[in-house]
């Protein structure tokens, strides 16, 4: 048996070492559970998509904008998600604080299992864009290992996955991260089960900045930012249900 040459092994062992320290270092796409205060708003939507198997129409996915749709106005999308959702079968999916890496473990332990929704909708990655906890691509890698998995788990299910909402007051380099994402995330859609919008442009003022009545803290919707969402939304939710 040949010996493998030194130069060979040497570039298979950096090759290695390579690959493993980017899959220990993008946390984005290592499933985690959420612990402490988060704890208790997971296992409630796991348990909410577990007491409800079977069709539905819609469901939605993501952290705490997702979540704040039921939020009291006017901090809070409920009433919004009254007018438009309360006379059809949607389920809230949102976890504050969630990451990436959560919803994949959320998905993980049972969150898509037995649901047969028409329509869903993502929105994810703000929480990864804080300080330099991500990159630009390793958020990317996230959300895209989120997109395979439901279109594996829910192979009839329409997908429309939202760009990341801006945040801050104004102009950041935050927003600069945000926007890059957002760039690569709508080549992800084929415009058959996966489509992609961006309704970022309609939640800030023409000078850049968000006002409070928009979002109260720059990040989170107020009842207004829940309206632009709901509405931007509906013509393709209609075309899905049909009605």
């Amino acid at each position: 048996m040949k010996s493998i040459p030194l130069s060979i092994l040497a570039l298979i062992v950096a090759t290695t070492l390579v690959t493993g320290v980017h899959a220990q270092t993008n946390s984005a796409i290592v499933p985690v559970s959420r612990e402490g205060r988060a704890l208790p708003r997971q296992n409630e939507v796991l348990k909410r998509a577990k007491d409800n198997p079977g069709p539905c129409d819609v469901i939605f996915i993501g952290d705490s904008i997702t979540q704040g749709w039921e939020g009291n106005p006017p901090n809070g999308g409920k009433n919004v998600w009254e007018k438009y959702y309360g006379k059809r079968k949607c389920l809230n999916f949102g976890v504050g604080g969630d990451r990436t890496q959560h919803v994949l473990w959320r998905f993980e332990n049972g969150q898509l299992d037995g649901l047969k929704p028409k329509g869903a909708v993502l929105m994810i990655g703000t929480n990864n864009s804080n300080k330099d906890d991500n990159s630009e691509a390793d958020i990317l890698e996230g959300v895209t290992a989120i997109v395979k998995q439901i279109r594996a788990r829910l192979p009839e299910t329409k997908l429309l996955v939202l760009g990341i909402f801006p945040r801050g007051k104004t102009f950041s380099t935050q927003r600069g991260k945000i926007l890059q994402v957002n760039q690569a995330v709508e080549k992800l859609a084929d415009n058959k089960m996966i489509f992609y919008l961006d309704i970022g442009s309609q939640l800030i003022e023409t000078d850049g900045s968000i006002s409070t009545e928009m979002m109260r803290d720059a990040l989170h919707p107020g009842e207004k930012g829940y309206q632009i969402w709901a509405a931007a939304i509906e013509p393709k939710l209609k075309e899905w249900l049909k009605d």
